[in-house]
């Protein structure tokens, strides 16, 4: 129903900052709240950060509260994730991803029904 693609991620040393975008089409972007998520190789998907419909709400997972900041822009159709102070433990194919339900805000990833195909951050130490 939806089509994101991810942009923005890179090499980055440990202590740097990387902002990444996703921009979307194909179905109502404003409706609907927006997440990001990451994962490492042989790791299991993992919650990032999450913003309600208009985006006046946010939600962090507590690995990265405090350093990253989610964010989007509805007349562009884009969220952004930026991303501080970044760890090596930071480094993972980060995806964005739409929620199914108009107007909710979660963090699991069943209630996230659209996906792009992600971009590799990778933070060396």
């Amino acid at each position: 129903q939806v089509q994101l693609v991810e942009s923005g991620g890179g090499l980055v040393q440990a202590g740097g900052s990387l902002r990444l975008s996703c921009a979307a089409s194909g179905r109502t972007f404003s409706s609907y709240a927006m997440g990001w998520f990451r994962q490492a190789p042989g790791k299991e998907r993992e919650f990032v950060a999450a913003t309600n419909w208009s985006g006046t709400i946010t939600y962090y997972a507590d690995s990265v509260q405090g350093r990253f900041t989610i964010s989007r822009d509805n007349a562009k159709n884009t969220v952004y994730l930026q991303m501080s102070r970044l760890k090596p433990e930071d480094t993972a194919v980060y995806y964005c991803a739409q929620e199914a339900t108009p107007y909710g805000l979660g963090n699991r990833k069943d209630l996230f029904g659209s996906w792009g195909q992600g971009t590799q951050v990778t933070v060396s130490s």
